[in-house]
């Protein structure tokens, strides 16, 4: 097609702020719409650029939404109260924008426009030992967060032109950077604390850098009509890790870093799971940052990063 045109909704988010200026580097022409809720200026350097545009607004508002998905060809759907936390904190906001967000977009779209829709890989919520959780496998949210996006991606793909990523947790250095994810979390405490407290330490998860998710979406995009109406898990196929085996992970590259596991209390997120990454890997792609690479880059954004607002709790 001609130069191709996207909206992404909550595009100044975490993975926005990445994902925009990738897209823009890659020939597309990229319109975000975001309220702009913590304040956050991650997307000022890419006002220069002739084929950036802005709205600022609400996806809940179908007015809003209306104008902004104009001639779009491809709507990147990233407008989230994103984490248990957050979405336990105000139900009602989370489930206006977490699943009736998407219902309006849905609504409002043309069916020749694709929708890309990041998951979460939470929904699988507790796993069972030593069997990797595929897109076949039963979805078993254990939160609101989790249940809505799980409600939120069968209807974008019952829609048709959509996919689905099932994001690992995300992890790295963002312009709108966040420290409440649990990689960047670990290596914060590494960094400004030296020391860790665990709870229910062998709870396992998968992970994926940052950078890695904006280029799984840029890989759908180039791909679409062969992966289009299907789900795809992305994470680190090697980053299968309990939250011990991640501490030791981090204490190889903070060698002054001490954790240990509580004998008692709980942690209450009890997502527990390990993940096949293999579906998405035989279309072609492979992440390209490890979980090395980005404890590194945390460790040098965590000596410049120190205030607790870089979060969204």
């Amino acid at each position: 097609m001609a130069q191709a045109k996207v909206l992404i909704t909550g595009g100044a988010g975490y993975i926005g702020s990445v994902l925009t200026p990738q897209l823009l580097n890659a020939g597309f022409a990229v319109t975000v719409l975001d309220s702009f809720l913590y304040g956050q200026p991650s997307l000022l350097e890419n006002c220069w650029h002739p084929d950036f545009q802005i709205i600022r607004g609400d996806c809940r508002d179908e007015r809003v939404l209306r104008d902004a998905i104009g001639s779009a060809d491809i709507i990147i759907a990233l407008a989230a109260l994103v984490g248990a936390p957050v979405c336990d904190a105000d139900r009602i906001a989370a489930r206006t924008t977490n699943l009736e967000g998407i219902q309006s977009l849905l609504k409002l779209r043309s069916k020749q426009q694709w929708i890309l829709y990041p998951c979460t890989n939470s929904g699988y919520g507790v796993g069972e030992a030593s069997n990797y959780c595929t897109e076949e496998s039963p979805l078993k949210p254990i939160s609101q967060y989790a249940r809505d996006k799980v409600e939120a991606e069968r209807q974008v793909l019952d829609a048709g032109n959509g996919v689905s990523l099932r994001l690992a947790t995300v992890f790295g250095v963002s312009p709108r950077m966040r420290i409440d994810l649990l990689v960047n979390d670990f290596v914060h405490r590494a960094v400004t604390d030296r020391s860790l407290v665990i709870f229910e330490g062998h709870f396992k998860r998968n992970y994926i850098h940052i950078r890695d998710v904006a280029r799984a979406f840029q890989h759908v995009m180039a791909r679409f009509d062969a992966m289009k109406e299907q789900p795809y898990n992305v994470g680190l196929s090697d980053a299968n890790l309990s939250k011990l085996e991640l501490c030791a992970e981090i204490k190889k590259l903070i060698p002054g870093f001490s954790y240990l596991e509580a004998p008692i209390g709980e942690d209450p997120d009890k997502r527990d799971y390990i993940v096949s990454n293999a579906k998405i890997e035989a279309t072609g792609f492979q992440p390209a940052v490890s979980l090395p690479e980005g404890i590194n880059e945390l460790k040098k954004a965590f000596t410049i990063l120190r205030a607790r607002r870089y979060s969204n709790v």
